[in-house]
């Protein structure tokens, strides 16, 4: 065969190669590729989207932290004054204790004085008694003599 022969049965059959893999080979390989595009494009958005929602995640949880703070130092807080108010209380509480214990001490100091003071004019009035009798070293009615006594400790 001649050369030119074969170079053109070379290039009839080059064109059928190419015209067969434009007609039913290519459309696939496209096709392929534009799916492999949006898959790739998908995958970018998705990675993009993921990383605002980690950075919007990050920004929340950061709020949250900094409420769980404040919660956390407003609970302190609030312990500290609950603290505070109980310690003033028991404080409160004792002083009252203290007080009624002391009023309770003078009104049984304020009894014992009186009774102490009743039996000493128990005591005056009967030593009266025995003095003026002595004095008078008469014989004295103690009925009527004891009520004189008595309306005279009662003036002491």
């Amino acid at each position: 065969m001649d050369i030119n022969m074969t170079l053109l049965g070379q290039t009839v059959t080059f064109i059928v190669f190419v015209w067969f893999c434009y007609k039913f080979i290519w459309p696939f390989l496209i096709e392929a590729m534009r799916e492999r595009q949006k898959t790739i494009a998908e995958g970018l958005a998705a990675g993009e989207e993921a990383e605002r929602s980690r950075e919007s995640a990050r920004e929340e949880v950061a709020d949250r932290l900094k409420d769980a703070q404040a919660e956390a130092q407003r609970i302190v807080d609030q312990a500290r004054s609950q603290a505070a108010q109980m310690v003033e209380q028991a404080r409160q509480d004792a002083r009252d204790e203290g007080d009624r214990l002391k009023e309770a001490a003078n009104a049984e100091i304020e009894q014992e004085f009186n009774r102490a003071r009743e039996t000493l004019r128990g005591e005056v009035a009967a030593l009266a008694v025995q003095g003026a009798q002595r004095i008078l070293e008469a014989d004295i009615d103690r009925d009527r003599h004891g009520e004189l006594l008595n309306r005279l400790a009662a003036e002491l």
